[in-house]
C-alpha cells in the first residue's frame, strides 16, 4: 500500500507543477458574454484560428478513471493520498470513511460509505447523456455512491428545510445536504429541492458552472430543460442560481487543491477552467456594468455611550439605488472599523480624551457615500465602578484568511490570543474571528472578571445556537448566535470571579456553524455590596500616567494597595489611607491592574502607564 501511495506521490508532483501555457489567454480581450465567448473558443474543441491554439480533447468516460489517480488525491487534508471526495470530506479532522483509488469504486451500493463513482456535477439529464460533456474531467468528479445517488440530478442551493430520504442521513456525514432552497437572501427565487455541500467546497461548485456553460454555450441552448439554466447561451445561468454560485464564488475563493487540479486535467484533456486561472472573470463576464451610484450620506450621527476605553455611535440608515451593504467609521479623520449595522462601539480608546467620529456609507459595488456631519465624543475617567478589565477588538490580526485553520496573534492588551478552527476573511465593525468547531482562548489576565460582553453574527447558513463561555476550564454562562446575518451584543452577568483569570469559549451547539466574534471585554472583578461607597467612589489619576499616580479616597480605613501586570505577577504593593500618592516609576510602560482591599471588600482597576 505504501508503494501505490509513493507511486501517487510522484505522480501527482509531476502533474500539478504544470503552469498556465504562455499566450493562453492572449484572446479573452473582452468584457461581458464577448468575454466569454472568447474563452469558449480557447477552451473548446474546436480550431477557432487563435494563435498556439489548444484544442479540447476527448478521452472517454472510461478513461477518467486514470484520471482521478492524478487530479483527486487528499494531499491537502489528512494527505493520505485517499481519494479526495467533495461530499465526504471532512476539513476539520478525520473523514468519516475512505476510498483507495482503484480499490473502491463501484459496484453496487447501499449505504454510504460503501463504494465511489463518478459525479456529474452538472446532471447528465441536462445534456441528454452526450459527449464530451458526459466525459469532461473539469466537471466529472469522484464521490461516495450513495450521495451521489442522495444528490441525484437536483440542483445546488442553500437548503432551507431538509427532506427525509431512506437510508441515508440527511445532512450526510460530512455535512452536505439536500432539502427545499431557501427562498430569502442570496438564495431568493426558487422553492424546489436542492443540494448544498459544505462551505469549503462552494466555491469549487460554482467554478465548474462556470467553466461548464462557457465551454460548452453553443450546445446549451437545446437541451432539456434543468432549473440551473435558463434557456439561452449566453448568460445561461437562471437568476436564482447564478446569485448563488456568484456567492459561493466569492465566499470561497480559489485553492491550492483547485489551482493543482486545473494543471492535472489540462494534462489529460488539454483545456483549462478560466475561472480558476483567473477568478475575476466571472465579475467581467457576468456583472460587466457594475453599479456606480454611491449610497446617500448616513445622518442623525450621535453618540450613545461614552466609557473609559471605548466610545457608542449610532446614525439614520442611508439610501442606495440597490441596497447599502455596510458603514465604514472614521476617528479624527483616520478608519477604524466597519459595520453592517446603523450601530457601532470604537474600542481600545484612551481615558479622558475627545474624539471626532465620521461614517461613510457603502453598497456591494464598494460605492462610497459622502461623509455624515462629524460628532464629538469624550472617554469618561479610567477606573470608575465596573471598569473594564480587558478588551480586544482583532484588529491586530494580520491575516485575511477564508481557510479554517489556528490563528494566533497579539491581542490589544499586547499578549497572545489563539483561536482554532477558526477563519479572518469575515468583519463587523472591523477585523473579526470567525469560529467554526473551534476554541478562542485569551491569555491568562490578572484582575478577575465581574461582567462579559461579546457581539456575535452567524454566517453562511445553518441554524441558531450557542457557545459556551469558560472561565479558568468552568462554564460560567453560554453565548447566543442567531439568524443569518444577524448581529447582536451579548451580556453575562455577575461572573465575579477574582485574581488571574483565563477566558475561552467553544462547544458551538451545532458544530458546522460559522459565528463571526467582536469587541470582546469584560470588567475587572469586584466584591463590593450596594451599600459599600468608600471603594466604589475611588478615583485614580491621571489614567494613563507617567510616573506619578495619585488616588483618593471617600474613606479613612486602611486600604490595600496592589498593582499587577497583566500576567497576574504583583509588582507593587502599599497601604494608604483616605489620599496618597504612588510612584510608579520603576514600572515599565503597559498595562496593569490595581487592587484595593478593605476588609472583606476589594475591588480591581485597570491602569495604563505610559
Amino acid at each position: 500500500m505504501k508503494q501505490i501511495y509513493l507511486l501517487a506521490a510522484l505522480l501527482i508532483t509531476a502533474t500539478i507543477n504544470a503552469q498556465i501555457p504562455a499566450g493562453y489567454y492572449n484572446s479573452a480581450t473582452g468584457t461581458g458574454y464577448t468575454l466569454k465567448t472568447q474563452l469558449k473558443n480557447i477552451i473548446d474543441n474546436n480550431n477557432n484560428g487563435l494563435p498556439n491554439e489548444h484544442i479540447a480533447t476527448d478521452q472517454g468516460y472510461n478513461a477518467l478513471d486514470a484520471l482521478y489517480a492524478n487530479s483527486d488525491r487528499d494531499i491537502y487534508y489528512e494527505n493520505d493520498n485517499t481519494i479526495l471526495d467533495l461530499y465526504s470530506e471532512n476539513p476539520l479532522g478525520a473523514d468519516p470513511y475512505n476510498y483507495i483509488y482503484g480499490s473502491d469504486e463501484c459496484g453496487n451500493y447501499n449505504s454510504e460509505g460503501d463504494c465511489y463513482n463518478k459525479e456529474h456535477v452538472i446532471p447528465q439529464s441536462a445534456f441528454n447523456d452526450a459527449s464530451p460533456m458526459r466525459n469532461d474531467g473539469h466537471q466529472v468528479i469522484p464521490t461516495d455512491g450513495r450521495v451521489n445517488g442522495f444528490r441525484g440530478n437536483y440542483p445546488y442551493g442553500v437548503v432551507g428545510t431538509l427532506i427525509s430520504q431512506s437510508g441515508i442521513s440527511n445532512p450526510t456525514m460530512n455535512g452536505s445536504k439536500l432539502g427545499n432552497n431557501l427562498n430569502s437572501g442570496y438564495s431568493a427565487g426558487y422553492t424546489g429541492i436542492v443540494f448544498e455541500p459544505i462551505d469549503e467546497f462552494k466555491g469549487d461548485i460554482a467554478r465548474i458552472y462556470f467553466y461548464f456553460v462557457t465551454r460548452y454555450q453553443s450546445q446549451v441552448g437545446a437541451w432539456s430543460s434543468y432549473a440551473m439554466f435558463d434557456g439561452s447561451t449566453d448568460k445561461v445561468l437562471a437568476d436564482p442560481f447564478l446569485n448563488i454560485l456568484m456567492t459561493w464564488h466569492q465566499m470561497d475563493p480559489v485553492s491550492q487543491r483547485e489551482i493543482n487540479r486545473n494543471n492535472v486535467v489540462y494534462n489529460y484533456q488539454n483545456n483549462r477552467n478560466p475561472f480558476v486561472d483567473h477568478p475575476e472573470y466571472v465579475q467581467m463576464i457576468w456583472n460587466p456594468n457594475p453599479d456606480t451610484t454611491a449610497p446617500s450620506v448616513p445622518t442623525n450621527l450621535v453618540v450613545t455611550n461614552e466609557a473609559s476605553t471605548s466610545i457608542s455611535l449610532s446614525w439614520t440608515a442611508s439610501t442606495d439605488n440597490i441596497a447599502v451593504t455596510s458603514y465604514d467609521i472614521y476617528v479624527d479623520g483616520n478608519y477604524n472599523s466597519n459595520s453592517t449595522t446603523t450601530t457601532a462601539t470604537v474600542g481600545n480608546l484612551t481615558p479622558e480624551t475627545t474624539y471626532t467620529f465620521t461614517v461613510v456609507a457603502k453598497d456591494a459595488s464598494n460605492n462610497i457615500s459622502a461623509p455624515s456631519a462629524p460628532v464629538d465624543g469624550t472617554t469618561t475617567e479610567a477606573g470608575s465602578s465596573g471598569s473594564e478589565c480587558a478588551s480586544e477588538t482583532f484588529t491586530n490580526i494580520d491575516t485575511n484568511s477564508s481557510t479554517y485553520t489556528t490563528v494566533n496573534w497579539t491581542g490589544d492588551n499586547g499578549l497572545q490570543w489563539t483561536a482554532t478552527d477558526s477563519r479572518t476573511d469575515q468583519t463587523l465593525s472591523g477585523k473579526a474571528i470567525t469560529i467554526r468547531n473551534g476554541v478562542l482562548t485569551a491569555p491568562t489576565i490578572a484582575g478577575g472578571i465581574g461582567t462579559f460582553t461579546v457581539t456575535t453574527k452567524r454566517v453562511f447558513g445553518g441554524s441558531s445556537g450557542t457557545f459556551n463561555l469558560k472561565v479558568n476550564g468552568n462554564v460560567v454562562g453560554t453565548i447566543a448566535y442567531s439568524d443569518q446575518d444577524v448581529t447582536q451584543t451579548i451580556t453575562i452577568p455577575n461572573i465575579n470571579i477574582e485574581n488571574n483569570v483565563t477566558i475561552s469559549i467553544d462547544g458551538n451547539s451545532t458544530a458546522s456553524n460559522r459565528v463571526v466574534f467582536d469587541d470582546l471585554s469584560w470588567t475587572c472583578y469586584s466584591s463590593l455590596g450596594i451599600d459599600e461607597q468608600s471603594l466604589s467612589s475611588v478615583n485614580i489619576y491621571p489614567n494613563p500616567a507617567k510616573n506619578i499616580v495619585n488616588i483618593t479616597l471617600n474613606s479613612d480605613s486602611d486600604t490595600l494597595i496592589e498593582i499587577y501586570n497583566v500576567l497576574g505577577k504583583k509588582v507593587y504593593q502599599k497601604t494608604i489611607q483616605n489620599t496618597d500618592i504612588l510612584n510608579l516609576d520603576t514600572l515599565s510602560s503597559g498595562i496593569y491592574i490595581v487592587k484595593l482591599t478593605q476588609e472583606n471588600n476589594s475591588i480591581s482597576k485597570k491602569l495604563i502607564k505610559n
